[in-house]
Formats: structure tokens, sequence, C-alpha cells
């Protein structure tokens, strides 16, 4: 039997036994492609239409597709109301700082029962593992929370699974088959809205569906109260399903577009895409005019080759550039490129602080207070007595202010940490004015 650690935190708590089971995950991301950015991919508000664009994955180490499915049916005031009265347990996967300084991550199972729940908290991190492993993740292990919230099903598993007449009833509807396309993989988005908006926050959302069948999707045309952007889905026991996760993200925290040219016919000729990762310029246009990854061209880049223009993506064969051959954009398996990393960093940092400390900077603390504070490997962290550095203290993680050097003199004194991110994936100057913070404790006489 799987137990919790005495190191995760609970919330909720429900008396369940949860026993060992096979299990599968899904991912929820956000995917903001690049239909967004053009007139000919746009799509107009989930609310006003009958169907919505999603993304899917056919297999792994193949390229994306996009098709549309049916909106999700609004959930009867009942509905929400059950939900809200009933399971949606809280358990804290990763606790790495305050709650509004970090990137919380939210998992919410399905296909799961009430006997299950500790697998579903095992697989949660088995992929939570498996995703931060990737760059930029890695390098940024410490800007994210991670939860898992409880959605109990009545019976184990998903629909479609392994065959498409199996029928399964669960928490959030997963059913693969999803409009006669077998590795589809949808699921009752405003369900999950409501198991999300469970968790302390919700920036970046993963649904762990029990299924090792390979299959997946992102929902690209999702507005969320809750505050994300979107959702993915994918099968955890597949080894290749926190690739899914991954790919869906570089949408959701990237802004990043996709760069595989299926799904439009000819060349596209609309304006230029606000997407980071396409342009309709050449490499040489791009260094004259200082425009989209001009910093990174000729750099050779982790997915492989040097950063260029190679026509394809958005969708479209021609008439559209993305920066290397076969980033993760392109192909699930594969690295993000430079520019990719770039966008990546730049979305962590939209949620989450480079410094955060669990101690209040709203009250004066003593002479003998331990503060503690983190940071990115990549920070510069210094320290500093009523505007003065101390250099000895360069690059600590905690400090007491008596040892740093404040006076026991009876006045008031403050001691202010600053950490700034010098990460080299970053090489926009205004990105780079943004991965600068400090914190100030004001010192009681």
């Amino acid at each position: 039997m799987r137990r919790n650690t005495s190191g995760h935190h609970r919330r909720r708590i429900s008396p369940r036994i949860r026993t060992t089971v096979s299990v599968g995950v899904a991912a929820v991301a956000v995917a903001a492609t690049a239909a967004a950015a053009t007139a000919e991919t746009a799509t107009p508000p989930p609310h006003a239409a009958r169907t919505q664009h999603v993304e899917y994955f056919s297999g792994a180490g193949g390229h994306p597709r996009q098709t549309t499915v049916p909106v999700s049916k609004p959930l009867a005031p009942s509905e929400k109301a059950a939900i809200a009265a009933g399971d949606g347990d809280v358990t804290s996967i990763v606790q790495s700082g305050p709650v509004g300084s970090k990137l919380d991550v939210v998992f919410i199972g399905d296909g799961y029962t009430a006997a299950q729940q500790e697998d579903f908290h095992a697989d949660v991190r088995t992929k939570w593992a498996k995703i931060s492993a990737v760059e930029p993740y890695a390098a940024y292990r410490g800007l994210f929370n991670v939860w898992a919230v409880d959605a109990v099903s009545n019976e184990s598993g998903v629909s479609g699974d392994p065959t498409k007449d199996v029928v399964r009833d669960t928490a959030l509807d997963s059913a693969f088959f999803c409009e006669g396309t077998e590795r589809l993989l949808c699921v009752d988005t405003g369900k999950v809205e409501s198991y999300a908006s469970k968790a302390p926050a919700a920036d970046l959302v993963v649904v762990l569906s029990n299924s090792t069948k390979y299959g997946g999707a992102g929902y690209n045309d999702i507005s969320s109260q809750v505050g994300y952007d979107g959702i993915a889905t994918a099968s955890s026991d597949n080894d290749q399903s926190d690739q899914v996760a991954v790919h869906e993200t570089g949408h959701s925290l990237g802004k990043l577009a996709d760069e595989y040219d299926y799904g439009q016919s000819g060349t596209y000729s609309g304006p230029e895409p606000a997407q980071s990762n396409l342009s309709k310029l050449s490499a040489d246009q791009m260094t004259a005019q200082r425009q989209k990854w001009y910093r990174w061209i000729g750099q050779q880049s982790p997915d492989g080759g040097a950063v260029g223009a190679f026509e394809g993506g958005g969708y479209y064969q021609y008439g559209l550039n993305r920066p290397t051959e076969n980033s993760i954009m392109r192909t699930l398996g594969q690295e993000f490129n430079l520019p990719g990393r770039e966008a990546m960093i730049a979305g962590f940092y939209r949620y989450a602080s480079v410094l955060s400390s669990p101690l209040s900077t709203h009250h004066a603390v003593s002479r003998g207070t331990r503060i503690r504070v983190t940071a990115p490997a990549s920070a510069q962290l210094t320290w500093s007595v009523d505007g003065r550095e101390r250099k000895a203290a360069r690059g600590k993680t905690s400090v007491i202010p008596r040892t740093l050097g404040v006076p026991a003199d009876g006045r008031p004194h403050t001691v202010t940490a600053r950490a700034t991110d010098r990460t080299k994936a970053v090489r926009d100057p205004a990105l780079r004015k943004l991965l600068s913070r400090s914190l100030t404790w004001h010192i009681a006489p």
C-alpha cells in the first residue's frame, strides 16, 4: 500500500483507505496556439461556440494534430454544488514556497476510485519528476508548488480503454475515441474547472487519467475563472505521457505556437504572428530588423542544429518560419529550442518570483530571527544591512540579522535580500529587467 510521507501536507483530509492499483496520467495545461494569432485560424470565445479546438497526439515521437470537439455542457447548479460539497481533498506534493510567489501546478485525477487515491498521489510524484527533468523546468524546480486534487470516480479506468465500446463512470468523464479519434482523450472541462478551484491556486492544471493507453489532448479555447488558460490530457502509465504535458505547457506558459505544418493547405499570407517562435521573416531579415529570435540566430540549440529560419509552422507548410528543425513544439520527445527556453522562463516568471521567503516582511523581526529565502541556482543572491551590502553573505539562503551585522543599539534597522537571475538562457533585455526582486525585513530595536 502506498502512503503519504511525512513531508506532504493534507487539506480536507478524508478517512478513505487507498490501495495500490495501476494508474494513468493525463496532463491538463494550456494551449495558446498560433491559431489565436491569425485570422485564418482564429476561433470565437468558447461560450459562443458549439465546438472548440483541441490538439491531440497520434503516437509517441509524432507530430501533434488539430481537430474540433463539442464544448462541454455547462454544469447545472446541483452538479456544481455536489462537487463543491463532495470530494476534492488537496494534498501538497511539492512545497517550494508561499502561494503567490510560486507557480502552482494542480494535478487532478480521473478514473481513480476512493481506494486508489494514494496511487494517484504516487503517479503525480512520478509524472512531475519526469516533467521537471526537462529543461528549463530542471533549472527552475524551486519556482514550483505542486498540488494533487482528489476526484473520486465510481469506476476504475477510463472510457474507450481498451476498445471504443468500453464505458466507465468517472469523475471527469475521461474518454478515448473522442469524436471518433482513438488517441484523442477528452474530459468534461466544466468538471475540471470545479475541481481545480479547490486547490489553493491553479496556474497550471494537469489531469491524470487512469490508463496505460497512449493518448491525450490539448484544449486551446478554454477560458477559466480559476486562472489557467486551457486543458491538456494524457494517459499516465504510458512512458510518453509526460511529453504531452511538456508540449502543452509550451503553449500555456511559453505562449509558443506549434511548429508543425499540418492542418492548413497553401501558403500563409496573414500578418506577422504574435508568438515568439513563428515569423514570416528570414534569418537575415530578422537580424537586419532586430526582430523575433534574432539574438539566437547561429547559436547551437539543444534540440539539434543551429538556430535559423526553417520554413513550415503554425499549421502551414509555406510562408511561416520556425527557429529550428525539430523542437518539442514540432515533435514530441524533443527539447525546447533556445528561443523556446527563453519563452518558457518568461512564462515561469509571470507566476513565480525569483526570490521568496516563508518569513513575512509585514512585521518586524528580532535580531535573532533566522531569515530563509529561496532563489534559482542561476540567481545571484546578496544581503544588505541598512542599504549596505554584506559581501561575506553573498549566496547564502539563510541568515540571522545579529550575525549579519545588525547592531544592538536600540534603533530600528533593515535587512534586505536581493536576487537577480543571471541565466544565459535569457537574452532579451526587457525580460532580464524582470528577473530581479528584493525583500526587506524591519529589525525591531
